[in-house]
């Protein structure tokens, strides 16, 4: 092997925190399909930075994501706010409430210079269907997540959402992804 993928493989995580992210992830997507928000609020670390990037069309190898424009970049107060919204009634993107299928993938998990955070990169396919609609939405993703593994469990530090849509067609992102 080249040293360029030999220095990369020492990046990866140990097979018991491989296992832990794996099964926080897969814990994470059935709190949110399910609209536990609670108990997903309860799994973000107190420096949540929660981000999704506006994507544009560039040319090939340009820059697709212009200098701080988001469809979304909340921290841990702000998404207490969304989650507060969605039990008031004025929610409207999600009145009637969104029925969400999540499946999480790919992952990648890289130790860091700290030793209780991990970087991962999953893939997530969202499919999302509300009341009477003829058909779903369906949503794809690369997600960039750091995650804390703390005494009482990992916590999600950052995410940052990478839609593989530059155009959305759904008629809202008024879910978590």
């Amino acid at each position: 092997m080249s040293t360029s993928t030999d220095s990369f493989i020492k990046n990866f995580a140990t097979e018991a925190v491989v296992h832990t992210v794996s099964q926080f992830l897969g814990y994470e997507a059935m709190l949110l399909d399910e609209r536990r928000f609670w108990d997903w609020f309860a799994l973000l670390d107190d420096e949540i930075v929660y981000q999704i990037p506006l994507r544009s069309v560039r040319e090939f190898g340009k820059d697709e994501f212009p200098r701080n424009a988001w469809r979304q970049r909340d921290d841990k107060a702000m998404m207490e706010t969304r989650i507060k919204r969605l039990f008031t009634g004025s929610a409207w993107a999600e009145d009637p409430p969104s029925r969400t299928v999540r499946m999480v993938g790919s992952l990648l998990v890289e130790a860091s210079d700290d030793p209780n955070i991990v970087a991962v990169d999953s893939a997530v396919t969202l499919y999302r269907h509300r009341a009477q609609d003829e058909r779903g939405d369906l949503i794809a993703a690369r997600r960039r997540d750091r995650i804390r593994l703390t005494e009482n469990g990992p916590r999600l530090l950052a995410r940052t959402v990478i839609l593989a849509d530059t155009v959305l067609t759904t008629p809202n992102l008024g879910v978590i992804l």
